[in-house]
């Protein structure tokens, strides 16, 4: 017996590959949908081999308003219900502003920000009318302060999402679950071109382990894995911008 159905995006690498593997072997069905489907599609056999659950997947660019709506509706259609999204398609790109890479900082926002909005837009449409849903974001512990140099159009499009869902949490919509996921250090594609060594990453499994956890909890906020990030959480909040500079 399924324990729901969890819709992941960006669910052909990283974090949102590793989620949909570790979600699957909690017993949930998965809808799952990315830019890149030969990927997507591999991961979908291998699951249902692995584990016997119903996999679905769909091409999607969460860039494209028209068809975030409709891919997350199919889905629906299909499973008769979504009782969790996992707003998880994102890009690492960037460049200090008034360098000359406008493009790379707008294709971060546009995706990070502007894609997340759109998926929240059609997850709770969805969760409206059953009146019931999880609805998580995948933010990031770069969200908690501005950043610098490439890190700073990052780092405010998780704000933006941080901040979606806490408005959604003050609106207290009826049924309706929200949880936003601050990441410290997990390895995955996006950070890939980072040294090894960084202090405090972990590897993939082990840092989703502690995301799915968190999800599992229906926890309103957390940061993951819980040490080191809770503390230095606390940390980057109140720390003089003169020490932030230093540390990033």
């Amino acid at each position: 017996m399924s324990r729901g159905v969890v819709l992941i995006t960006g669910a052909s690498a990283g974090l949102g590959e590793e989620m949909a593997r570790q979600f699957a072997d909690l017993g949930y069905d998965l809808a799952l949908c990315a830019r890149r489907t030969e990927r997507l599609d591999s991961l979908a056999e291998e699951i249902r081999a692995r584990t016997g659950r119903r996999v679905e997947t769909a091409a999607l660019d969460v860039t494209d308003a028209h068809a975030v709506p409709t891919v997350f509706g199919g889905f629906a259609d299909s499973f008769g219900t979504i009782d969790r999204v996992v707003v998880n398609a994102g890009l690492g790109k960037g460049a200090a502003l008034g360098t000359g890479q406008a493009d790379v900082n707008r294709a971060t926002a546009m995706t990070n920000f502007v894609g997340a909005l759109a998926q929240t837009e059609a997850a709770l449409e969805i969760f409206r009318r059953q009146q019931r849903g999880h609805l998580v974001l995948i933010s990031s512990i770069s969200a908690l302060r501005g950043m610098r140099k490439a890190m700073t159009t990052y780092a405010a499009t998780k704000a933006g999402v941080a901040a979606l869902a806490e408005g959604l949490r003050v609106e207290r919509i009826p049924g309706v679950d929200v949880t936003v996921i601050y990441p410290g250090y997990i390895r995955s594609e996006m950070n890939a071109h980072v040294q090894q060594k960084t202090r405090f990453m972990v590897d993939t499994p082990t840092g989703v382990r502690s995301l799915v956890a968190a999800i599992e909890k229906r926890r309103a906020k957390a940061y993951v894995p819980a040490w080191p990030w809770v503390p230095i959480g606390f940390l980057l909040r109140v720390l003089p911008l003169s020490v932030i500079r230093r540390l990033t």
